[in-house]
Parts: structure tokens; sequence; C-alpha cells
């Protein structure tokens, strides 16, 4: 099979790439020749294709082509820990010094592969990270450990006590050539194109102990081949024409796995960064219960804005009074400013505090079933 090198021969349009990006994030063909199905949508060739995905790729726009799972329905749980760590103005210097705290407890989460995310945010609680783990206890086990070898201190382990919104999805215009929700025509997509599935935006409103109860249903369901694939599934695709095939993953058991709604999507995971949304914050918001209770002017609201990839509401803690979180996207800090100021608004002018996301010091796929 051709491997494309970081220099493609062809000079393939930039309206194929955003094209791709549309449909590939959250429905990238799950069929043998995936990019031959994508040709016939977009009515250019194979490889073209093919070396436009790989292009993307090895920039590093695309993460990983893959399966994102639902971990409850695999029967883990997820947590999202806040912290501190100190600081240093030696932090991830180019010259050479001696490790600083933030540096090693970078390190050490790095080496942590229940931990998938890790960021620095612009606050007295600077470290925020998730956890994956099988129960309470393992999870709690990780960030011992953590504490144990690190200057991280004053942690707290943070359930999402409702779920308004999960889409990573990141929409591009192709009049302005970035953020936007273009809708490629049947035409553009190709006569055999499908209907493209949109990621799971509204998530239903189950208390966490309902959830992981269904989870742990599904988990008894599970074979060590579906194990082995779900494995596998979380991965990045071989860089090949016939990716499935070569991983020796059946597409028919991944699309039984989308249908079982074990899975989210199959699709591009973008680093947001390098595809046009180099800004974003994430926004807390201190609403009192009878807000709450109403999800019309809260939540489900936030959970409509294009801007917003993730809404959750969470516990408050001591110093931070904070129950209801949005991840917020942008492609300038001017931009970036008027979503927060028009959510403030929508939610009538709550207290609010944001924390931008300075340092990204890790962001992987959680691979289940090691």
């Amino acid at each position: 099979m051709k491997k494309l090198g970081c220099n493609a021969s062809r000079d393939v349009p930039q309206m194929l790439s955003q094209k791709l990006l549309a449909i590939i994030q959250d429905g990238f063909p799950l069929v043998e020749r995936s990019y031959k199905a994508l040709a016939e949508m977009l009515n250019v060739s194979e490889q073209d294709v093919f070396d436009v995905v790989e292009k993307m790729r090895a920039s590093g726009v695309i993460r990983r082509i893959g399966g994102v799972y639902d971990s409850k329905k695999l029967g883990f749980i997820s947590r999202l820990c806040a912290g501190k760590v100190s600081t240093s103005e030696n932090d991830f210097a180019v010259e050479p010094h001696a490790q600083t705290p933030m540096e090693k407890f970078a390190t050490v989460v790095m080496s942590e592969p229940a931990i998938t995310h890790n960021y620095i945010r612009s606050h007295e609680y600077n470290v925020w990270f998730t956890v994956i783990a099988e129960n309470e206890s393992a999870i709690q086990t990780v960030v011992d450990r953590v504490c144990s070898l690190t200057d991280l201190h004053d942690v707290h382990v943070l359930t999402a006590t409702k779920k308004y919104k999960i889409n990573t999805v990141m929409s591009l215009d192709e009049r302005r050539g970035s953020a936007g929700s273009p809708t490629l025509t049947k035409d553009e997509r190709g006569e055999s194109a499908p209907a493209l599935r949109h990621s799971e935006d509204q998530v239903p409103r189950h208390s966490d102990n309902r959830r992981l109860e269904e989870s742990s249903n599904f988990l008894g369901k599970l074979t060590d081949s579906d194990k082995f694939r779900i494995h596998i599934a979380c991965d990045d695709i071989p860089h090949t024409l016939t990716p499935f095939k070569d991983w020796g993953v059946s597409c028919d058991e991944l699309r039984e796995d989308i249908a079982t709604k074990r899975m989210r999507r199959f699709g591009a995971i973008l680093r947001h960064q390098d595809a046009g949304f180099p800004c974003n914050a994430m926004v807390c918001f201190m609403l009192d219960e009878g807000t709450l209770a109403n999800s019309e002017s809260a939540g489900s609201l936030l959970a409509k804005k294009h801007y917003v990839s993730h809404c959750y509401e969470r516990p408050s803690f001591e110093n931070f009074p904070y129950n209801l979180y949005a991840m917020m996207h942008a492609q300038t800090p001017e931009e970036l400013d008027a979503y927060i100021k028009e959510s403030v608004a929508l939610l009538d002018n709550p207290e609010y505090v944001v924390l931008h996301s300075l340092k990204e010091l890790k962001k992987t796929s959680f691979r289940f079933f090691a």
C-alpha cells in the first residue's frame, strides 16, 4: 500500500480538505475501501482522498482516526479532577534547567494511562485532568499516586451530575474557511452519499448510578472478541487504503458498536489548535438550584450553541462555587470573548469565571481493555 510522505505530490484544493473534515469527523466510512467511498461522495479519486487525509494526519490537524466509545456503556467511569501545582518562570523553558514541579507533574501524568486529558488553566486551581477507571476507588488510587509523586495538592474529584452536551466535532465554514456549520449538497457529497450522522449533542440526563448500572449490563454482554475489537478501535487506523482489513477489525462489528451506542462515533479526532480553533476556555457559571432545575434556562440553552463542545453540571467545592461548566472554542480571543458575553447574557448574567486553556499537557484516547 502506498504511504504518503510529508510533502504530497498532488496540489489538492483546500476545499477538498474542508469537505473531508466535514464528513470524516463523525462519519468515517466503515467499509473496507473507506477512501474509495469518500471519493465517490466527492467525485474525486481514491488516491486524492487518501493523500489529503494523510497530509492532515502528518501535519497534526487530525490527531487520530478511530472509535470514540461511551465509557459508561463499557463499565467504566470518568471523573474531572481539579488541583494545584506550583508554577515557575522556567516551566517548559527551552534553556537547560532543573525540572520544575509543573514539569514533573506533566511527566508523571503522561505515564498514567488512566489520565486522558490534562490542561493548565488560568485559575488558582491551575491543573485540570480527566481520569477513567473501573470505579471510584480506582480513580482515587490514580489521584493519590500522582499526588505522592508530584507537587499536586488540594485535589477535587468531580462527577458530572448532569450532562447536556458531548460533541467534539468542529464545524468548518467553507465561506470563511473556519468556524460554522456547512452542509454539503447531494451533488457535493455524491449521489451515493449517506446522510451525515451527527455526534451525540444532547445527552440523556440519567443519574450517575443509573448509568453505571446500565453500563454493568452492557459489560456483561461483551465477549473477549468484543473487548479485543474495542481496544484496537481506540487506536489510530493504519496508514493504508484498506485500514480495517489491515487492523484485523470487522466493519460490521464496528457498526454494531454504534448501533448499540457503545461507540458514540467513528471518525477523525482533531487537534483544535491546528484545525483553526486555537482559543478555548472552560467557562463555569454559578447558578442557584431553581435555575438549574429549569433546563431551558441553563445547560440545554448553552448546549445549543455551536461554540460549546461540552456542557455539564458538576458539584461546587470550597473556593469554587460554580456548578455549570461549558467548554467554548473560537478562532480569536475577540471571538471567544464575544461567545462568553453571549452566554452570560443568555443565562441572565450569573456569576461566572473563565478558565483559559494556557497549555495542553496531555490529550489522548483511553485504551479500554488493555
